[in-house]
């Protein structure tokens, strides 16, 4: 299972990072406790919708693209076979051996989106990904 929190916090994270801005810098701009900002990019908190609008207005983007971005992760991970399914075991991508779960690491492209994902146990995935960057996008500081 893919926690959407965790994706959007990602996606936050990456842009934050991408920007060379502080959590600090970010969590002043958009009026909440720096704590709550570095939980919501950890994926431990769910964000509300006012609250994510201030953090992307506060890192100049746009909700629908972040959410875009999200969606694209998900569209990405749900494409992958297994990553939504609860299993105990499955077959090794490489040698097609069965071992338990959180063993097996999967990873998936498509060109602007790597995602890479470990089953932890039979109901949890961990999802990892990575975009390339945006060339035409500005960022407002």
């Amino acid at each position: 299972m893919v926690l959407l929190r965790r994706v959007i916090g990602d996606a936050l994270r990456a842009r934050r990072q991408g920007q060379h801005r502080t959590l600090r810098e970010v969590s002043t701009a958009a009026n909440v406790s720096l704590g709550y900002l570095s939980e919501i990019e950890r994926g431990q908190k769910e964000a509300s919708s006012e609250l994510l609008a201030a953090i992307c207005e506060a890192l100049g983007a746009r909700l629908s693209e972040l959410l875009s971005e999200v969606s694209d992760t998900l569209s990405l991970a749900e494409s992958m076979a297994g990553v939504l399914v609860p299993v105990e075991q499955q077959p090794d991508p490489v040698t097609g051996t069965v071992v338990p779960a959180g063993s097996v690491k999967r990873v998936a492209t498509d060109g602007n989106v790597s995602v890479s994902v470990r089953q932890n146990s039979p109901l949890k995935a961990t999802l990892r990904a990575t975009r390339k960057p945006r060339r035409d996008v500005v960022y407002a500081a």
